[in-house]
């Protein structure tokens, strides 16, 4: 038997009941829950040099577990040399004990990794969704990072079926998210 993501445990043991009490819903089906994570990271450098999109692909199939796929310019813009249709970065959509599993490195691992780290922001977007920004990759326990290597960040969209930010923030507050104190 395959064991289950140990936030997927916990989602289902305690964290559905305590916000099923906690958010005053009527049905356990109405108990937001996580949906999917999307990881993306834009290269710049790729206009020039299609090998540093490689690298951080590289990078990002490490950190996430799965393979990723290259994302394309949508319009041409001449003042940054950039044609419709070439590759400019790079993005993973994680779900099940996948989404499970990053989120639990990028709560206990990374996030307290983070230099001079307050906690996260608290802005999600109206409808219950949350994004983050880090500003280096090289936090996550997988990445060997190299002094000739140039940094980059990465973009963590977490999509809830939350239906309010209220509910979205005491979903991955019971996940163990560190918020700031306001």
């Amino acid at each position: 038997m395959v064991k289950k993501a140990r936030l997927k445990e916990l989602y289902d043991s305690k964290i559905r009941s305590d916000l099923k009490e906690k958010l005053g819903l009527k049905n356990i089906m109405e108990v937001p829950k996580i949906s999917k994570i999307v990881l993306n990271v834009g290269v710049k450098d790729a206009i020039a040099d299609s090998k540093a999109l490689q690298a951080v692909m590289g990078v990002v199939e490490k950190i996430s577990g799965q393979a990723s796929v290259k994302t394309l310019a949508k319009k041409s813009i001449a003042g940054f040399k950039l044609r419709a249709g070439m590759p400019i970065g790079v993005k993973v959509t994680l779900r099940r004990d996948n989404m499970y599993n990053f989120l639990d490195k990028l709560i206990n691992l990374a996030l307290p990794k983070t230099r001079d780290f307050q906690g996260v922001p608290t802005d999600f977007d109206g409808r219950g969704n949350y994004n983050l920004g880090l500003k280096e990759i090289t936090i996550f326990p997988e990445v060997e990072y190299d002094i000739n290597q140039k940094l980059h960040g990465l973009n963590v969209t977490i999509c809830t079926t939350a239906r309010t930010n209220e509910h979205g923030f005491e979903l991955l507050k019971q996940f163990g998210m560190p918020f700031r104190k306001v």
